[in-house]
């Protein structure tokens, strides 16, 4: 599956299992990643007269004197500016050896308005900050506005956790080998790798299905098998039932949207479950969705006896505080059913995150009784940061790990939000979002996602997988639809893609 993301360190495993199979060797490798990256400067810039190739000492400055000794066979004018020299009999020691251009210190680089920088100083492997000689390289590729082509990630970004370290360049292109990095999907990292181009270097998927990666790119071909579509003889209550909980009569849209996005996404029924005192409120704009007065734990019970819903959206526009809480321990409690009765999952968001931040153990230990159903929690970095103080306090953690963390000890899911949205499961796979759209920066988007997310849910997807297609089906949707979005627009905006995505799994 492409879409497997690598640590350097997988990465570095990958080529030496690559190399110990054969017949590749080190250098071979190296000449594949040289040869790439020179036909991507040829490709995107055929009108450059002058390259200048910016080698470290390690495999990353091997890959840079490759390039350089095609361009300059092309009869590109080429200057190499070296950090350091490979060490001795290395594979970048051989490549050097096999480029005719004499490198000239990286202290002295100076470049000319015009000029195509190759940024193969250090890619994936730095491990602390972006200093001296090299900062300064940055600075005046940045000062001059030079394209700069990155081999493998630009200089400066860590591969692990998109982070610059001190300074990095800005890639227009960036051109990595085998598998993407978390790093070329996180942020800041992705901002500073521009077009990202994955080139095959004879690393064989089945390299990389030894290393049994558990971080992945968020594409379809991560969930699609698992995607529902009704069979032939499916009525409404085969297709799952949600129930939505509503806040007072003041704070009643967020439950609509996240009703009316559950039944968008495929739920066969959907109710919202709303304080006798904004009965009226949401009457008025309710038509396939049900309604039904809820205002207590006795409210909850009977109607989880008598409809038998298959998921739950708690916390947009519910309030904070005791009662939400109630609410979703006793949920997760199974005390609102009896043997007969399953709930597959809840999605808790917004306020009833927020609830927890007091007692977060309680709602932990709640999700690891026999019987709970699948939690899916869907924080924005402030609730996260209520919830897991801790963690997101952590300096040093990528937000991947964060996200990890965070679903490990949560015994959950967590669509951990934000343009580069982490979805991470209790059993340590993960995925990251990039199909991501600003446009989605408005409020009640999220109670839209959670609406989406329970939707499937209700249909037997695994939470998991759940999670990461709805994170994908609502950034895809938003991103079509483009300027001037509002959360209003969204569950319409949901039916191209959900049929797209139906037609591919027939």
């Amino acid at each position: 599956m492409s879409n497997e993301l690598l640590s350097s360190a997988e990465m570095g495993e990958a080529d030496r299992l690559t190399i110990s199979d054969g017949p590749a060797d080190g250098i071979g490798l190296m000449r594949q990643a040289g040869e790439a990256v020179a036909a991507e400067v040829l490709k995107r810039y055929p009108a450059a007269t002058h390259v200048h190739v910016l080698c470290g000492p390690g495999n990353n400055g091997g890959d840079g004197y490759v390039v350089a000794r095609l361009l300059a066979s092309s009869g590109l004018g080429i200057t190499i500016w070296a950090s350091g020299t490979p060490g001795p009999r290395s594979d970048a020691a051989l490549a050097a050896a096999e480029c005719p251009i004499k490198p000239r210190p990286l202290s002295g680089f100076d470049a000319e308005a015009g000029s195509i920088v190759v940024d193969a100083l250090f890619g994936a492997g730095l491990s602390k900050p972006l200093s001296g000689d090299a900062a300064r390289a940055v600075d005046i590729a940045t000062d001059l506005h030079l394209p700069v082509v990155a081999v493998d990630l630009p200089s400066g970004v860590s591969g692990d956790s998109g982070k610059v370290l001190g300074k990095a360049f800005f890639a227009d292109t960036t051109v990595t080998f085998a598998r993407k990095k978390p790093g070329h999907l996180l942020l800041p990292g992705r901002e500073r790798c521009g077009g990202i181009v994955l080139a095959d270097i004879g690393i064989g998927d089945g390299i990389i299905a030894r290393l049994q990666p558990r971080t992945f790119e968020n594409k379809p071909a991560l969930w699609l098998d698992d995607f529902p579509v009704p069979a032939i003889d499916a009525h409404k209550y085969k297709r799952g039932h949600v129930g939505v909980f509503s806040g007072g009569p003041s704070a009643t849209g967020a439950a609509r949207l996240s009703a009316l996005a559950a039944a968008r996404s495929g739920a066969g029924a959907v109710t919202v479950l709303s304080p006798d005192s904004a009965i009226q409120a949401n009457a008025v704009h309710l038509t396939s969705i049900m309604l039904r007065k809820t205002d207590d734990i006795a409210d909850i019970k009977a109607f989880v006896g008598e409809r038998r819903p298959s998921a739950f959206v708690l916390g947009p526009g519910f309030g904070v505080g005791e009662r939400t809480r109630t609410f979703a321990l006793t949920l997760l409690a199974g005390q609102t059913r009896d043997a007969s009765t399953r709930i597959d999952g809840l999605v808790l968001d917004a306020d009833a995150i927020t609830s927890f931040r007091e007692a977060p153990d309680a709602l932990f230990e709640a999700v690891r009784q026999p019987n709970a159903p699948a939690l899916v929690m869907t924080p924005h970095e402030g609730e996260f940061a209520r919830l897991f103080p801790d963690i997101a306090g952590d300096t040093v953690a990528s937000k991947l790990d964060k996200a990890r963390a965070a679903a490990k000890r949560a015994n959950a899911v967590i669509v951990y939000k934000g343009a580069d949205t982490v979805i991470a499961a209790a059993d340590g796979r993960a995925a990251i979002n990039s199909n991501g759209a600003p446009w989605l920066a408005t409020a009640g988007s999220g109670d839209v996602l959670s609406g989406i997310t329970a939707g499937l849910l209700a249909q037997d997807m695994p939470a998991f997988e759940a999670a990461c297609a709805a994170v994908w089906i609502h950034a895809e949707a938003g991103a079509r639809f483009g300027p001037g979005l509002i959360a209003e627009d969204l569950p319409l905006a949901l039916v191209p893609v959900l049929r797209e995505l139906v037609a591919g799994r027939r």
